[in-house]
């Protein structure tokens, strides 16, 4: 990673169905920004959500308090807490209005690894402990310090944000596209993308 090619995507970059929202993603980078410095991984898993006629995505029961920000401007951080015990993050697409979503399921750790690895409890021992800390919904936000109360609504493409999806040129060569994971309802569409051949994807 060459920190000095860094950009920000742009709002307009998730204004598109966010099956090619999610596969684009791939190779892309989440970043956090800490006092200490900044937190970044390599997106590696994605899974789209479709919107209203999607049985499996929130914004299937309506607009609710809860998931409105999935219909508010594309870019911005939809955060659901999840089985008790992690949080989730997405990334709302479609023009404004129109409800969509992407799911963040891995990133391949970059920088901040140490800081990242105690967040989440790893001692990291060997390469195979580094696959432990964000490969995963739930992993990779406790690894970033995501909650819903800190992130959900917060623009990723704000230069002001201190959680933010970037690139850096990195082409990602083969793509994998499989059913989606972990839900009952609509499970056997392939909606869910990885980059092939990577070891921090989570299953």
């Amino acid at each position: 990673m060459n920190r000095s090619s860094i950009t920000l995507l742009t709002a307009g970059f998730f204004v598109r169905d966010p099956r090619k929202v999610a596969r684009s993603l791939l190779g892309k980078l989440l970043i956090r920004k800490t006092a200490r410095g900044m937190l970044v991984g390599r997106i590696v898993e994605t899974e789209a959500y479709l919107g209203a006629d999607d049985a499996a995505a929130h914004s299937a029961a309506g607009k609710t308090a809860r998931n409105a920000v999935l219909w508010g401007p594309p870019g911005h951080a939809y955060v659901y807490f999840i089985y008790g015990n992690h949080y989730c993050l997405n990334v709302s697409c479609l023009p404004d209005g129109a409800p969509g979503g992407v799911l963040f399921r891995a990133v391949e750790p970059l920088e901040g690894i140490e800081e990242m690895a105690a967040a989440r409890g790893v001692e990291i021992r060997s390469a195979g402990d580094l696959k432990r800390i964000s490969s995963g919904p739930g992993r990779m936000c406790e690894a970033l310090a995501v909650t819903r109360d800190r992130d959900n609504g917060k623009n990723l493409v704000s230069s002001t944000s201190d959680l933010q999806i970037a690139e850096d040129g990195c082409r990602v060569k083969r793509v994998l596209v499989t059913p989606r994971v972990g839900i009952t309802k609509s499970a056997d569409q392939p909606l869910r993308y990885l980059i092939a051949g990577n070891s921090f994807v989570s299953r």
